[in-house]
């Protein structure tokens, strides 16, 4: 029997705004998803993305790219700020740009901010993914008064903790990843007739 083929985890950024806190956590969960041997990242940045509020959907191409990057990720980990106790508009317009790629795969969350560490943007977040058909994860990498906890290279002051949250989250991603994977080529989700 063949050896699966690696996992391809998609990291969304959370912001489009520049500058942006979004890139040193990025930066940090990249280096860790690294070092536990996940190297099919796909980073999606919304500021990347010709995203309007005036002009949807987006153009025709970069509508089917970023479908197909979406459709190639057997899960995804977001990382959000939280704006006002909530995710950002960005996040939210990125999310409503496809239905279909988000169906029975893993979403797991790393979060930022600043008293609440981002966790209200979170819970929010598991209702939209919820509605997509998605599997959000229970465990969270989340950073309150996250300006102080990191430098601009993205280095992580005191790591130990997150790193080991971390390290438990990518754990149960690769597990629902594998699950949903195996269970999606058994029946595609999508057959699956409605009520």
């Amino acid at each position: 029997m063949p050896a699966p083929s690696p996992l391809r985890l998609s990291l969304i950024l959370g912001s489009a705004r520049h500058p942006r806190f979004g890139d040193r956590v990025a930066a940090w969960v990249q280096r860790e998803c690294h070092r536990l041997g996940f190297d099919e990242l796909d980073l999606i940045d919304p500021a990347e993305l010709p995203l309007s509020i005036h002009y949807q959907p987006l153009p025709h191409d970069e509508w089917h790219a970023f479908e197909r990057r979406l459709d190639a990720a057997d899960g995804f980990i977001v990382m959000t700020p939280e704006y006002n106790h909530g995710y950002t508009a960005a996040l939210k317009q990125l999310i409503d740009t496809v239905h279909g790629p988000w169906q029975a795969k893993p979403v797991g969350f790393v979060s930022y901010g600043g008293i609440s560490g981002g966790l209200r943007a979170v819970e929010q977040l598991r209702l939209v993914f919820a509605e997509l058909h998605a599997v959000t994860l229970r465990d969270t990498v989340s950073f309150s008064h996250a300006r102080d906890r990191f430098l601009e290279d993205g280095t992580l002051v005191d790591p130990e903790r997150e790193a080991r949250r971390l390290q438990t989250l990518l754990a149960r991603w690769r597990w629902w990843a594998h699950a949903l994977r195996q269970a999606r080529r058994l029946q595609p989700y999508g057959t699956i007739p409605p009520i």
